[in-house]
């Protein structure tokens, strides 16, 4: 039983690597599972590993592809547990490698040449015309390690501009309405003055972004955390600061606007990483909309005039409170301009509304858009763009 804890706990690491959310707890129970009676054949082994390890379908193929290159045979597990430890020194290890690319980079991490530490570059920017055709429609949750790097780079390259509305405030223009008081100043000022002319100010839409951290939406969020980040940090002469404010929500909705304001993209990240206590773990979706309804609404979204985006797959922690979260997002579209939910499982081409919270929230959205891959942001910066009431 010693060395099955110890290649679980290599289990573990490896599909952490991968992005599955696999805590110790997960891994002591799979433990306890396994010597109460997992271990009369493969076919129980596998069953009992997938209960306590996996708790989300759209993690069962990853689950799947790791189980069947890790417990293949010993004399790859052999190799797999050399290269996770950091003390070992020996030839890389040469096997088929696994559909998912980051599962394949937390396997083998040592396959790849080590460059110099004088030529060691973090982010590879000279891309040809394919490579990032490539990128552009690679989904994040799939990408390796380098290709995600070169996709936060393209994210910090993005300058959206938000759509623009009229306020109740006026400014001087050349063309436009007669400026009465302005005129009468003037005509103080001179005995013969022309007439001054105004035309309404515009200001750009307000933002509030309304992110789940949950453990299948943690690539996507950042992404649109980064794009938050941008949008708060223009670049010199990109114009006006729009007003945007940052949620993010799991068990519990935390206000991060002030972390995500910093000028480092990674320095910020950390921040909110650091700031928020249940990063990658449930999903309340009703109780976090109606926390942001009851504490905030009135504070961020402008009197209507702000675009909300719900960033989140629907897929509710607790099947009965469907009808709350119909409630809530009600609520929500009625104090907004717009209501903009970004999914991720639109990336399927078989996608249907089955979920009690899909079914909940798809009245009340005004529009329903994916976003996996870069590709489908950028088409989200030119929807933000082009937003109209």
């Amino acid at each position: 039983m010693d060395h099955l804890a110890q290649n679980l706990v290599h289990f573990g690491r490896v599909l952490r690597a991968a992005g599955l959310p696999v805590g110790t707890d997960r891994l002591m129970l799979a433990a306890r599972a396994l010597a109460a009676g997992g271990l009369a054949s493969r076919a129980d082994f596998r069953a009992t590993l997938a209960a306590c390890l996996v708790d989300r379908p759209e993690h069962r193929p990853l689950f799947d592809q790791a189980f069947h290159v890790f417990w293949r045979d010993p004399d790859l597990l052999g190799r797999i547990m050399a290269l996770l430890l950091p003390q070992a020194q020996g030839r890389a290890a040469t096997a088929p490698p696994p559909e998912n690319r980051r599962l394949a980079d937390a396997l083998f991490p040592a396959a790849a040449p080590e460059r110099p530490r004088a030529e060691r570059v973090d982010i590879e920017a000279r891309l040809d015309a394919a490579d990032r055709e490539l990128l552009q429609h690679r989904d994040f949750d799939t990408m390796t390690a380098a290709e995600w790097n070169a996709a936060r780079q393209a994210l910090a390259a993005l300058q959206p501009r938000l759509a623009r509305r009229l306020t109740r405030r006026h400014e001087p223009a050349p063309r436009g309405r007669i400026d009465w008081r302005a005129t009468l100043r003037a005509e103080a000022r001179h005995d013969l003055a022309l007439p001054r002319r105004e035309r309404g100010r515009e200001r750009p839409v307000p933002l509030v972004l309304l992110a789940d951290i949950s453990g299948s939406m943690g690539r996507y969020s950042r992404v649109l955390l980064h794009l938050a980040q941008g949008l708060m940090n223009p670049a010199a002469g990109a114009g006006e600061r729009p007003v945007v404010e940052a949620f993010v929500f799991g068990t519990r909705l935390t206000r991060i606007t002030r972390q995500l304001k910093g000028r480092d993209p990674d320095a910020a990240l950390a921040a909110v990483c650091a700031a928020v206590p249940d990063w990658a773990g449930g999903t309340r979706i009703s109780q976090s909309l109606h926390a942001f309804n009851r504490d905030w609404a009135r504070r961020v979204l402008g009197g209507g005039a702000a675009t909300v985006l719900l960033v989140t797959d629907g897929l509710e922690r607790d099947a009965e409170d469907g009808a709350r979260l119909a409630l809530e997002a009600e609520r929500l579209r009625l104090c907004c301009r717009e209501l903009v939910w970004l999914n991720p499982l639109l990336r399927f081409g078989g996608f249907e509304p089955r979920a009690a919270g899909v079914r909940a929230l798809l009245p009340q959205v005004s529009r329903h858009l994916p976003v996996h891959n870069l590709d489908s942001v950028s088409h989200l910066v030119d929807a933000l763009a082009g937003a109209g009431r």
